[in-house]
């Protein structure tokens, strides 16, 4: 082996067991994701009978508004439910990369249920802030606004751990409607105490008209996260500059440009062209890039799939860094995106 080809391995050698470990814990997580999606899908189904039996004993409309966020829970938990199974399939002759952005668009949809649905709710709370309604039945009300609110709180504590272990896109959002759920569930708590308290019957809509306008917020937030990853939107510039410096440190690499990435929920995507010495052969210069494509997997916690085009260092041609330069020029504030290069040419070839 030539020392060239020696210091090449020590690029990679300490990947091995990395990519053993990755896959181990992928398993992991699709099981936490199946199982966190089967548990909410069944929660949710009780608390939306749970709550309509404590709308229809109050005629409450923050009841109401809570039995309506309950339903889009159950119809987001079944979106996530299949849409985690989805992500999961492995990569066909139609998807070669993979299902992946199933998760985003259930977390897409669980942000359009939950908008629309607190939009309608706005308009019924509004109404009944003008033309107000006695309620009864209000103790029966609180005791099942509490147990919504300790289910609620419990679901979103196990989603939080969860997402901390998996990242999942559709159980971060389905987190959501559920952290939501028990903020809502509190609000119901207010409005019914209030209610009992002070006999104020528009206590309850006022109430009500906060909880969707906090529906809202989630929704946006939730559609917001899920359409990053739907347009492909690239990883934050430190991980990219973390990826740039990672490959320039290996043995042979004279510069990376056209560096394109992005979060596909369940992996990552990273390409770009890397160059070295055209008087490397062709092995050679593979070499190289097989060794900075594993170090590149070796920087994320997740499934990482890398792919380098490999290219004479110095050659001029038309690259998507200066494409993409011009374009951030005319229609958005310009970044630092130039890309590295040519180390060969100055005098630093390895």
């Amino acid at each position: 082996m030539s020392d060239h080809a020696g210091i090449i391995v020590g690029c990679y050698e300490s990947h091995v067991q990395h990519a053993i470990n990755m896959k181990s814990q992928a398993d992991s997580d699709a099981t936490l994701r199946r199982v966190s999606s089967a548990i909410v899908l069944g929660v949710a189904i009780l608390l939306i009978l749970a709550k309509l039996w404590g709308w229809m004993a109050t005629g409450s409309v923050a009841l109401l508004t809570s039995v309506a966020d309950a339903v889009v829970d159950a119809l987001a938990a079944t979106a996530t439910f299949f849409g985690v199974r989805f992500a999961q399939r492995p990569a066909d002759s139609m998807h070669r990369f993979g299902h992946g952005k199933g998760e985003a668009l259930a977390a897409f949809t669980q942000g359009v249920l939950l908008g629309s649905t607190a939009v309608v709710l706005g308009a019924e709370s509004l109404w009944r802030l003008i033309y107000p309604q006695p309620l009864t039945a209000i103790t029966f009300g609180l005791w099942i606004a509490a147990g919504g609110f300790a289910i609620s709180s419990l679901i979103a504590a196990m989603q939080s751990w969860v997402v901390r272990r998996t990242g999942s896109t559709a159980i971060a959002a389905d987190r959501t409607h559920y952290l939501m759920d028990a903020v809502m569930n509190g609000a119901v708590l207010a409005a019914l105490a209030l209610t009992r308290a002070t006999g104020w019957e528009r206590a309850d809509p006022a109430f009500a008209l906060l909880i969707a306008g906090f529906m809202i917020a989630g929704a946006s937030r939730v559609a917001e996260t899920a359409s990053r990853q739907l347009l492909d939107h690239e990883l934050p510039q430190e991980q990219r500059e973390r990826i740039k410096q990672v490959a320039l440190a290996c043995s042979g690499v004279c510069g990376i440009h056209d560096l394109r990435t992005r979060d596909a929920g369940d992996r990552v995507f990273v390409e770009f062209h890397l160059e070295v010495d055209g008087d490397f052969s062709v092995n050679e210069g593979h070499d190289i890039v097989d060794a900075v494509e594993r170090a590149i997997v070796a920087l994320f916690p997740k499934e990482t799939e890398v792919i380098g085009h490999l290219e004479p260092a110095g050659m001029a041609d038309e690259r998507l860094d200066d494409r993409v330069l011009r374009t951030d020029h005319e229609f958005w504030t310009p970044i630092n995106n130039t890309p590295l290069r040519d180390r060969c040419e100055h005098g630093e070839k390895e």
